[in-house]
């Protein structure tokens, strides 16, 4: 079921969502190669006990960690490990906030030290992808323009937009209908309504655009070893365009 959200559920999910602005601002300090993505799943666990929160993903069907930390060509759902990232890794660090019952939900790909242009063409392409989508994040648009522009854009760049992984609803769980494809057909699905959360995280690869899953039933890569971005923002529908209740530059 498609929940809207009152203006109190907004305010409360955004209150979650500048927490989580925080708490990816203090871990890209930390990037840097030596470090171990465990390291951040400590550090995250200890940042939003002391502020009040929890991590929301922690438990969800079985999840075992606070953050998802995706390493180069794993797509998504990377478990937290020991192993220190080096120069020329990238690393997808995906976190949802429970402030008080109110949820955020935000990925970032950060570049670890000096990466190689094609890395950086990668990261730039994927985050420019989240915002073109997010422009068409209007009520009144259709889920299917949302993607359409995605797609359209990233493939004209070279890159390739995985499938088996979409946005999704949020609030008053993690995952909640509608999906949020970054591909498809303009004019086509769902239309968008005024008081809909969706979070809208375009995963591009370098490479194809499949995906293979780890024994640990859990993280996804590339079938081809292609790296792997992604960006990602919780965002509310309003009559007077998207809100994005993650955004870092605000």
């Amino acid at each position: 079921m498609i929940t809207r959200k009152s203006k109190r559920e907004i305010e409360m999910m955004q209150k979650s969502g500048d927490l989580l602005v925080q708490c990816h601002k203090e871990i890209a300090k930390m990037i840097k190669p030596g470090i171990t993505t465990m390291e951040i799943d400590t550090f995250v666990e200890k940042f939003l006990a002391r502020h009040g929160a929890t991590p929301e993903q922690k438990g969800f069907n079985g999840y075992p960690y606070a953050i998802c930390a995706s390493v180069n060509d794993e797509i998504c759902h990377g478990f937290p490990r020991d192993d220190k990232l080096v120069d020329g890794d990238i690393v997808t660090i995906d976190i949802v906030v429970n402030l008080n019952g109110g949820l955020a939900d935000s990925a970032w790909t950060y570049p670890v030290g000096n990466i190689d242009q094609v890395g950086k063409r990668l990261l730039d392409v994927t985050k420019t992808a989240l915002y073109i989508g997010i422009e068409q994040a209007q009520a009144g648009n259709r889920i299917g323009d949302i993607g359409h522009a995605i797609q359209t854009y990233a493939e004209g760049e070279g890159f390739s937009v995985v499938r088996d992984f979409t946005g999704h609803g949020i609030g008053p769980t993690i995952h909640e209908d509608p999906h949020i494809p970054h591909f498809g057909l303009p004019n086509k699905g769902l239309r968008l309504k005024e008081g809909m959360v969706v979070t809208i995280e375009p995963m591009i690869n370098e490479g194809a655009w499949q995906s293979k899953m780890d024994s640990n039933n859990w993280t996804a890569r590339t079938v081809d070893g292609g790296r792997s971005a992604q960006y990602e923002h919780t965002i509310v529908i309003t009559k007077d365009g998207p809100l994005i209740t993650t955004e870092q530059d605000a």
